[in-house]
């Protein structure tokens, strides 16, 4: 009896189908897709092994060895830890690179121990491929507007507020800035594109869908081309803040939530020292310096300090020149509740309001 395979990659991916993804743990860091769980077949000297053999012997011998070596109580283990996925997600499904031997081998080995799973019809490389296919389309077909503003205006949150929009930063784990790290590393950039994907998919089919004005690259990651090209033409709505709520948006996430701030704060400093030039960047390191070093009273307004000069002498210029060839595009300007409500509205329109 053959074992069911399934064929819509784009259901899989925009219905979130939690994936055993059986490919050596190597692999998986490479790149994945979102739902999926890294339990795989072969270890990566296991797979190394299994490879070398196939080169020099054939695969009838790698296969062999592949037996040999997950067999007994490592086999057990394996399979019992599928077993646990598959118990938690009942509606799991099993994809290797290809979808061939060892999403089969897998499928097999569940199959004979009481656990009936699909397997992804050519595993983890249709799915990419679908994922591809996405990013190309939409930057082709769907339709998008750009929440745009000067730094430390919360663009984020007011993106976050829409219900159809796709959160560039969280997918890239990156604030989007030289100070934009985060405490865990980016994901591969086969990952992000995937994620990209994913929440493309998942966006209703007529929606106008927010996304933040970005440069072409958040941190080391860069945007799919395609979807970047759709994002040069959008319409955007300017969310305007006042310059004292922006300051105290920064000193709240960048000083008062983040971990490890001084140290963070520095290195970010750092990065951009050439472009500040020397005598404003040592200005705002001895006014970061000293405000990290102010007592509790002082602390606070020590920090807006170096923060407002941050932003006169870097980030304004820089994102006022940007807009100046941008000012076409811009349909509305307001403050954050006014670009919510209006993006809000979007929602199935065939133009933007």
């Amino acid at each position: 009896m053959s074992l069911p395979a399934i064929h819509d990659h784009a259901r899989i991916l925009r219905e979130g189908c939690p994936l055993i993804d059986v490919r050596s743990p190597t692999e998986f860091r490479r790149g994945a897709v979102p739902g999926a769980v890294n339990l795989p077949i072969l270890d990566d000297d296991e797979r190394d092994a299994v490879g070398k053999t196939y080169k020099q012997r054939g695969s009838e011998a790698a296969i062999a060895l592949g037996h040999q070596l997950v067999s007994g109580a490592t086999k057990a283990r394996r399979v019992a830890a599928w077993q646990d996925f598959a118990g938690a997600h009942p509606d799991a499904a099993i994809t290797c690179w290809r979808g061939g031997l060892r999403s089969a081998i897998a499928q097999q080995w569940l199959a004979d121990a009481g656990t009936d799973l699909a397997r992804v019809a050519g595993g983890f490389k249709a799915l990419r491929h679908s994922c591809l296919e996405t990013i190309q389309s939409a930057g082709a077909s769907r339709r998008f507007v750009l929440v745009g503003g000067r730094t430390g205006s919360g663009k984020t949150r007011v993106v976050r507020a829409v219900p159809a929009h796709v959160d560039l930063e969280a997918h890239a784990n990156h604030r989007g800035s030289a100070f934009g790290g985060m405490p865990t590393p980016q994901p591969t950039p086969v990952t992000f594109e995937n994620a990209l994907a994913v929440a493309l998919l998942k966006q209703p089919p007529n929606a106008i869908i927010a996304l933040e004005d970005e440069s072409r690259t958040i941190g080391r990651l860069a945007l799919p081309e395609a979807l970047y090209n759709a994002m040069q033409q959008a319409p955007i709505a300017l969310l305007t803040v006042d310059d004292d709520v922006r300051i105290a948006n920064i000193y709240e996430e960048y000083v008062v939530d983040a971990d490890d701030p001084q140290h963070h704060l520095t290195a970010g400093l750092s990065r951009i020292e050439r472009r500040l030039g020397g005598v404003r960047y040592r200005e705002i390191a001895a006014l970061m310096d000293a405000a990290f070093k102010a007592d509790a009273a002082r602390r606070r307004n020590a920090h807006r300090e170096w923060i407002k000069r941050l932003l006169e002498y870097y980030y304004d210029p820089m994102y006022d020149y940007q807009l100046a060839g941008k000012k076409d595009r811009i349909v509305m300007r307001g403050d954050a509740g006014e670009i919510a409500d209006h993006l809000r509205a979007c929602s199935g329109a065939t133009t933007f309001p």
